[in-house]
């Protein structure tokens, strides 16, 4: 049967699903086992990409290897390597000879690739970034680590019979191991900028685990300079969230902090709100964002009022303004003036914002913990909250709003004081 009706791609794009059909009397080979295989493997691999997704399902954290770890003697000692020695008029004394310490670990863990092939480590590993780095790209101090799905064959044993087209009978591999390989490289990895990852082809196979700047090779690598947040959880669609906001989520500013953070008399100034990718610019419309303040006091005494405010720079009713942004800044347009004791309630409606394949941003500010932006006019003040949940619960921070529902309201509040 021939099917009919519009189609958003020419092709899906997965290999004829056929079934070995068994009758009596029927001769089977090593090449009907095979195909048998393949067949149970592809419906696999066709479920796993298309209904779940793919990217990392746990664990396959990236640690640093601590000095104390590194310290016993390398096995061989061509892979001892010198710093470039300094003459006395360079201000050197004597050659120092070291060998180079940058090295991580990869903790065990479960990800699927995006051919739906899942990538099992039981145990970690530890790898020395120097020696898996292709020789071609070590002129640099930013390195991408990753795991990809390969295969090997294990256990040789001799066979029974001999090939019809062989001479002798030499031994073959009787089992298929399905392991894994570390990938690492000093170019930055494409990112998969497909909307619908169900019916178009796989280019990239490595799954990313951590980005690692400025590495010293002759150091061992330090914990702050590994950024995880490169991954991809596993799910068929990874979400734009928010990553960043340029105010303390429910802080106490004084009266003039606030107006120069919400650009009232600055016209450099504005709340900004800063996201994981790009987000469609024409959906920055006004009533996504509102500010209400709700002042000081208990009881009837306190009211409610509206903050008129805008988008600032670039001009989004220009037709010259970008397609798409990973930020907006919205600044107050009216002289309302705040008083000691308010309260100014920041809403951002992110079910209204869509991102390139018009999904809705997942805007739930979790625990109010979405990060600080900071820049060079980012008023100086410390986080009021506690020190609990410093992480998400992936154990992959920093914090980011979402919840994987997408949509909802990222809501967020500070308090204003006379001084």
């Amino acid at each position: 049967m021939t099917e009919t009706g519009p189609s958003r791609t020419e092709e899906f794009h997965a290999p004829p699903l056929r079934r070995l059909r068994y009758f009596h009397g029927q001769m089977l080979g090593a090449r009907d086992f095979q195909r048998e295989q393949e067949y149970y493997r592809e419906k696999s691999r066709l479920r796993m990409r298309c209904l779940l997704g793919y990217g990392v399902v746990c664990g396959l954290h990236v640690e640093p290897v601590p000095r104390d770890e590194d310290d016993c003697p390398p096995d061989d000692p061509a892979e001892e390597s010198a710093r470039p020695e300094q003459t006395a008029e360079e201000g050197g004394t004597e050659p120092e000879r070291t060998r180079r310490r940058a090295k991580v670990r990869i903790t065990p863990g479960l990800a699927v690739d995006c051919e739906g092939n899942e990538v099992v480590v039981r145990g970690g590993c530890e790898i020395d970034l120097w020696k898996a780095l292709p020789p071609h790209e070590r002129d640099t101090d930013t390195v991408w680590i990753g795991v990809e799905y390969a295969e090997r064959p294990v256990e040789p044993t001799r066979a029974v019979y001999n090939d019809a087209c062989a001479d002798t009978s030499d031994c073959e591999f009787g089992w298929t191991e399905e392991c894994w390989t570390v990938r690492v490289t000093g170019c930055e990895p494409p990112v998969d900028e497909r909307c619908d990852t169900c019916c178009e082809p796989c280019e990239h196979t490595v799954l990313w685990l951590a980005r690692i700047d400025c590495v010293d090779w002759y150091e061992p690598v330090r914990r702050n300079h590994i950024h995880m947040n490169v991954r991809r959880p596993f799910g068929r669609h990874l979400p734009t969230v928010i990553t960043g906001i340029n105010w303390i989520h429910g802080h106490t500013y004084t009266i003039d902090e606030a107006k120069n953070l919400l650009g009232t008399l600055d016209e450099d100034g504005g709340l900004v709100v800063r996201f994981s990718a790009d987000v469609r610019s024409d959906t920055l419309r006004p009533g996504v964002v509102e500010l209400q303040v709700i002042e000081g006091g208990s009881g009837r005494n306190a009211s409610t009022w509206y903050m008129g405010g805008t988008f600032a720079d670039p001009d989004l009713e220009s037709e010259e303004c970008d397609e798409f942004t990973q930020e907006f800044r919205y600044r107050q347009t009216t002289r309302e003036t705040l008083q000691d004791g308010d309260r100014v309630l920041i809403t951002v409606r992110a079910a209204f914002l869509l991102d390139r394949c018009c999904r809705p941003v997942d805007g739930t500010h979790v625990g109010g913990r979405v990060p600080l932006i900071r820049t060079g006019s980012t008023l100086s003040a410390e986080h009021g909250g506690d020190d609990c949940c410093d992480l998400p619960p992936s154990g992959i921070g920093p914090w980011t709003s979402g919840t994987g529902a997408g949509g909802d309201v990222f809501e967020s509040w500070f308090f204003v004081k006379e001084r």
